[in-house]
């Protein structure tokens, strides 16, 4: 019996258009931690400066214990809330750096003008074989899916030439290309989500901690003093205890609204990639029988 050989079903091998997108990711460790210093920076040397209270505390240190906050100074009573104020000051920092920062990459990943109307300007130039002008459309949409587009148009227009390949195996090929192009595209656009997912969070249990500690503070002191200044003095605490909840709360709801307001547009231009990509298979498969 004649020996019978498997035929070859594999998807051309050729260089892909595609490359990893390069930069540094330094503001995810470097924004924190200065966030943090300006936090502290903020609550010890503004909220904390001596002229803010009657009975400052001159010696000053990592943590003055000032005293009679001033009525003319309105947040110097933020500055008893405790050390955790600190904190939630720079967590709210973290947030806000990051907001701008992904602000700033999805829009730019979104590109010009609308992305439907960009898909429906490069079907009509694949539907005219004109392949060329789909590529020039990639050009002045500057956003991920013109980068996912232009990959595929790219592979799309070596398959027209290519006599070797059936047209299913093209097609594997376009659509090879695109998934490449489009796992390189949407990890920039997710990177350092985490720290506003993270921060919606842990936020307001920061600042529920730092309120548990300032009424332990407060209820010590009144079984230590007792009387009718002590009520006072609880009632005072309790006052700048609950400035840590109002923080991590703040905080938190600022982090959520972003983190929805960035996935949405995110989810939008993947599906404008998805759209872009089942163009390019459908195209090709109807023009190049």
């Amino acid at each position: 019996m004649a020996e019978t050989k498997p035929i070859a079903t594999a998807v051309v091998k050729s260089s892909s258009s595609a490359q990893p997108k390069k930069g540094s990711n330094t503001i995810s460790w470097l924004a924190p931690i200065l966030c943090i210093a300006l936090g502290y920076t903020i609550w010890r040397f503004v909220l904390g400066a001596p002229s803010n209270f009657t009975q400052p505390d001159l010696s000053g240190g990592f943590w003055p214990q000032h005293k009679g906050p001033k009525a003319s100074a309105t947040f110097a009573k933020m500055y008893e809330g405790g050390i955790i104020v600190p904190i939630l000051i720079g967590c709210f920092f973290i947030v806000l750096t990051f907001a701008i920062e992904r602000l700033t990459t999805i829009t730019k990943a979104a590109g010009s003008g609308n992305i439907a109307e960009f898909v429906r300007k490069v079907q009509f130039h694949l539907a005219n074989k004109d392949v060329d002008k789909a590529i020039a459309e990639c050009d002045k949409q500057k956003g991920s899916v013109g980068n996912v587009m232009k990959a595929g148009l790219k592979k799309y227009k070596e398959m027209i030439s290519n006599a070797e390949l059936s047209t299913d195996q093209k097609v594997l090929n376009i659509q090879k290309e695109v998934e490449e192009a489009t796992a390189l595209e949407l990890p920039m656009l997710e990177k350092n989500l985490v720290f506003l997912s993270t921060l919606a969070s842990v936020s307001t249990l920061l600042g529920l901690l730092g309120t548990v500690l300032g009424m332990i503070k407060s209820f010590s002191a009144l079984g230590d003093e007792g009387g009718g200044d002590a009520a006072r003095e609880l009632s005072k605490g309790i006052s700048e205890a609950l400035f840590n909840t109002a923080l991590g709360i703040g905080t938190s709801a600022v982090a959520i609204i972003m983190y929805n307001v960035f996935t949405t547009r995110i989810d939008a231009i993947t599906y404008g990639i998805d759209e872009s990509g089942f163009t390019l298979t459908q195209s090709f498969a109807a023009n190049y029988k």
